[in-house]
Parts: C-alpha cells; sequence; structure tokens
C-alpha cells in the first residue's frame, strides 16, 4: 500500500498509541504548548511509560537565534540572558514545539518552524542565502531507492535543499546494508522508508515527508510523481499524529533521485520525469559518476543521454539477472568502468551476493547530487550530463621511493 504523509490542520485531539504501533512509527507529533488539547497530550505523554527521555535546550536554541539575529552584536552573559527572556516571554517551557518522536520515546523541545529553520541553516549563508533557503524549503524532493539515496536525501535535508521528500523503496534494512547505510544493529528488518523517513524528521521535525513503502510500481508511480490517488493513505494509519507544514501530499516534484537496480523502474521513472518535465539526477557509486538528465528545460531529451536508444520500460519488465546486468552495463558505460567494478559484474551470483559499494562512494554520490540538486532547484544553468568524480585519479596513489644506501629501515 502506498502510505502519503498529508500536511494540513493538525487534530484537535490525539489519542496516544498502542506501544506497538508507536515502535513501527515513522512520524512525530508536534505538539504547541499554547493549545488546549496539546498541553492535554503533554501531560498525558508524561505520565506515560512510551515517554523514554524528554530532551530541553530551548533556551540555548533561543541564544542562537539571538546571535544569528544580531550577528555584530557581542552579547555578554547577562545580555544574553535578558534577549532569551524577552524572546519567550519569560516562560521558556512554553515558548516553541514540543516534538514526540514515538519510536524512540523521545520528547523534544524545539524552537518555533521559521526561527528552528533560520538557526538550523544559519551557516549556510555565505553560500546560500536567506532567502534561496526559503525557496529550497518549499520544493519537493523525490528518492527512489534508498541504499544510496537515503544517504543523499539526508544530505539534501541537512543542507535544506528541499523541504518535502517522496521516498520509495520495498526493502528491508539487513545486515549487509550496515557498510553503507546510517543506522544501527536495533534497526535490522525495518523497512528503509520509515528508516530514512524517521532519520529525516530527526533531523527537522518540520518537514513533509511521504513514503511509499512497496517502491516504485506500475499501480504507483502516477501518484509518485503526481497527484495522489485512489488508494492513497493519509498517514494516519501508523496510529500518530502530525508532521509540520510542508508542500502537502499529491504535489507534483521538483527533482528526482533515481538510485535503484530494477531496470523497469530506472526507464518507467525517466519516461514520467520527462513527461512531467522533472530533471532526474543518479549516482553510480562507481568512479564517482553523476548523470544529469534535465527534462524540465529537454523535454525530448533521450533517456540515459541516449544510451539505451529506443528502450522503453515495457521493453525491460521482466528481465532476469543475466539481463538486468546486460542493462545495467550499457546505462552505465562498460568500458568506463572502474577495474574492481568490471571484476566484480562478472562473479556476481557466483562467488560475489550482490553489487559491491563502498560507504566512501554512497557518501560522495550524496554530495554530488545534493549539489547538483541545489544549482538546479536555484535556476543555475546546470545542463545534462555525466561527470566522475574518480577520487582514484584525482588522489592518485604514489609509488614508494626507493630507500637509499644506508638509510634506516
Amino acid at each position: 500500500m502506498t502510505h502519503f504523509m498529508q500536511s494540513g490542520t493538525e487534530p484537535d485531539t490525539f489519542v496516544l498509541p498502542s506501544p506497538g504501533r508507536a515502535s513501527e512509527s515513522f512520524r512525530p507529533v508536534l505538539l504547541d504548548p499554547a493549545r488546549p488539547a496539546d498541553a492535554a497530550t503533554l501531560a498525558a505523554l508524561r505520565d506515560s511509560p512510551l515517554l523514554r527521555e524528554v530532551h530541553d535546550r530551548i533556551e540555548d536554541q533561543v541564544a542562537e537565534l539571538v546571535r544569528a539575529l544580531a550577528p555584530a552584536e557581542h552579547f555578554g552573559p547577562a545580555a544574553l540572558h535578558r534577549a532569551v527572556s524577552e524572546v519567550t516571554g519569560g516562560r521558556a517551557e512554553a515558548y516553541g514545539r514540543w516534538v514526540w518522536y514515538p519510536w524512540s520515546g523521545r520528547l523534544v523541545h524545539v524552537l518555533p518552524e521559521e526561527e528552528f529553520r533560520l538557526v538550523r541553516t544559519d551557516r549556510n549563508r555565505g553560500r546560500i542565502t536567506r532567502g534561496q533557503q526559503r525557496g529550497l524549503l518549499r520544493r519537493r524532493v523525490g528518492v527512489i531507492g534508498l541504499s544510496v539515496g537515503s544517504s543523499a536525501a539526508l544530505t539534501c535535508a541537512m543542507e535544506g535543499v528541499g523541504g518535502a521528500f517522496r521516498l520509495a523503496d520495498f526493502d528491508r534494512l539487513s545486515l549487509s546494508n550496515l557498510n553503507r547505510l546510517r543506522a544501527g544493529v536495533h534497526e535490522l528488518g525495518l523497512e528503509k522508508t520509515v528508516l530514512c523517513a524517521r532519520r529525516l524528521y530527526e533531523l527537522d521535525p518540520y518537514l513533509d515527508v511521504e513514503i511509499h513503502r512497496e517502491g516504485v510500481t506500475e499501480e504507483n508511480i502516477g501518484a509518485f510523481f503526481g497527484a495522489a490517488e485512489d488508494g492513497a493513505d493519509d498517514g494516519t494509519g501508523d496510529g500518530v499524529g502530525h508532521g509540520g507544514d510542508g508542500a502537502g501530499a499529491g504535489s507534483g516534484l521538483d527533482v528526482l533521485i533515481e538510485e535503484c537496480d530494477t531496470a523497469w523502474v530506472k526507464v518507467a521513472a525517466r519516461e514520467h520525469a520527462r513527461r512531467h518535465r522533472v530533471p532526474v539526477l543518479m549516482d553510480t557509486n562507481d568512479r564517482g559518476m553523476l548523470d544529469i538528465e534535465r527534462y524540465d528545460t529537454e523535454p525530448a531529451r533521450p533517456l540515459f543521454h541516449g544510451r539505451i536508444g529506443d528502450t522503453t520500460a515495457a521493453d525491460v519488465r521482466g528481465l532476469d539477472r543475466a539481463g538486468t546486468v546486460d542493462f545495467l552495463l550499457r546505462v552505465v558505460d562498460a568500458q568506463h568502468l572502474s577495474p574492481a567494478m568490471a571484476d566484480a559484474l562478472p562473479r556476481i551470483g557466483r562467488t560475489l551476493s550482490s553489487w559491491p559499494q563502498l560507504a566512501d562512494g554512497v557518501m560522495l554520490g550524496a554530495a554530488l547530487v545534493t549539489d547538483a540538486a541545489r544549482r538546479i532547484l536555484l535556476g543555475e544553468p546546470l545542463p545534462s550530463g555525466r561527470h566522475r568524480i574518480d577520487l582514484d585519479e584525482l588522489v592518485p596513489a604514489r609509488a614508494p621511493r626507493p630507500a637509499r644506501h644506508g638509510a634506516a629501515l
């Protein structure tokens, strides 16, 4: 089933979920202590066994806010204390929002949304202006494939590239994923969509996150790119409350990050992206290869820069392992693979269980994708193309110098 996270009016009442449903949740509850219903929920939470930790550093956050708004002013301790008191009205406990994360049992005190965003992205200034940041937070980023893609989504969110995210993956976290995914052993078996959504919300509780637990399929690909249709879930089925106001469920994507291994999904996603004029970014985790396909400015552009000819999604549906490998080799251009990857491919299914991937390549790919997404969404003239940031070439190994005669070993 497709699960949509819907923004909008918060409910007047909130019922604490059972421990089982709380452990399966992926969406925080935002509570405003100035609202009587939310104040009652806070009181119920504090008396509930579901609550494991209260984290309240709101005065520190307000102090950061004061400094961010007046960077040229040098506050002494007394002046800073007065400024913080003025902002909170002398009632720090009632200022801002309380965020409950059901999966961890944490209740966290944070700044109101606008102030939170201002402080959290304050160190972006000088590279991204506040006006640009506000514009970026109005954009929706789609991510298909949450092994490499989860790092890209998290890096985008950290940088403020997107205020809404739509995530798709059918897989669950396994032990072999921990060589490249930011997760813990206590999360083994968790759906990758849920894992990624939790990480995003723990970074910024005001985000708008939708998840597609079954990945992208023929039935839901239209909804993934555009408006919610029949069968969409409003996100309340996980038994927990409401997230922050965002772009809203059903909004179209502004950029797509495609990081899956399924041939049909790769082609179908680009066919829909071209139809809806959505730019597509892909990192292959080999030799730092980044693909930029600007279907927003080139709606007639051939898929994969023309490397698959007129092949359609229907043509690649149902490919076996060998057929999928052949297709992917056409996409990435086999003659430009790294020696290690070229050696590994024919051994998959014989001496190797799957594609080799390293954490450093995944993190590099996340950085490359985030940089490209930011530049596209800010309107920079970044053209379509294929680029490689090959660290083996940029930072080459050197043969050791021969030791001089008589030198100490």
